[in-house]
């Protein structure tokens, strides 16, 4: 086995409930489904049978402007979660006050769900270079920030190790010692019109999904499954591992 320094860890986020603002962390207990707490609640289209019945910003942009948080942040299996909405509001999640105002501006019943092992579209964790960022702020001809692709970790890479494309099938150690926690990558992350809403402003540009189609192949990020649970926390070292060629 050969290991590669990849950087260290820039940033964590956390999302407490599906498609809201991310909640920055400094640490993270990385457990068997994921980040401790994240996308542990969503909220629902109460009519809808289909196989996606979340509420989320491809149907109401205005919900990346509201922000989800513990109670206590160490405990969020146990804590009470709050939602601060765009005015600065602030709601229980289950507050029929908050589902009747997102009811309204949804223009369909919302309620709201639990789920132990998380609302994920697919797999729990997520991994981001900042090679990534580079590399679209260069087609683009500005700066682009990672936040609108809602990723929980972003890596910035050393010089010439790539983009995190070139790290599927790899396994990426956190710390300084290699039998810290580990991620096994797997499949690039396919974008859909999320990634066209600005999570600052609500707004949407179609042509970031343009881009993305275009020059990544519709892929930004890769999504991991957890090999060793431990806690990651900004700044650490990142590794990545990759079984060694057959003799």
């Amino acid at each position: 086995m050969s290991a590669i320094e990849l950087g260290v860890v820039e940033t964590i986020a956390r999302y407490p409930v599906k498609s809201l603002r991310a909640e920055p962390l400094t640490t993270a207990d990385l457990r068997w489904i994921g980040i401790h707490g994240d996308r542990q609640y969503a909220f629902v289209r109460a009519g809808n049978r289909t196989r996606f019945p979340w509420l989320t910003g491809r149907v109401m942009s205005e919900l990346v402007l509201y922000q989800a948080r513990y109670a206590d942040p160490d405990n969020p299996r146990e804590a009470a979660i709050q939602i601060v909405a765009p005015d600065g509001a602030v709601y229980a999640i289950d507050d029929p006050v908050l589902l009747a105002r997102l009811s309204e501006i949804a223009g369909e019943p919302i309620t709201t769900i639990q789920l132990s092992r998380g609302c994920f579209d697919q797999m729990p964790v997520s991994v981001v270079s900042t090679a990534t960022a580079e590399a679209l702020g260069a087609l683009r001809g500005e700066t682009v920030g990672l936040g609108r692709f809602r990723i929980n970790f972003t890596i910035r890479a050393l010089p010439g190790v790539g983009r995190e494309s070139d790290w599927h099938g790899g396994k990426l150690v956190f710390g300084e010692s290699l039998q810290g926690p580990r991620l096994n990558l797997g499949l690039g992350i396919a974008r859909c019109a999320m990634v066209t809403i600005d999570p600052d402003t609500a707004e949407r540009d179609p042509s970031m999904l343009r881009t993305v189609a275009q020059h990544f192949g519709n892929e930004i990020g890769a999504y991991g499954t957890v090999e060793t649970q431990g806690e990651i926390a900004v700044g650490d070292r990142v590794r990545l591992i990759r079984p060694t060629d057959p003799a």
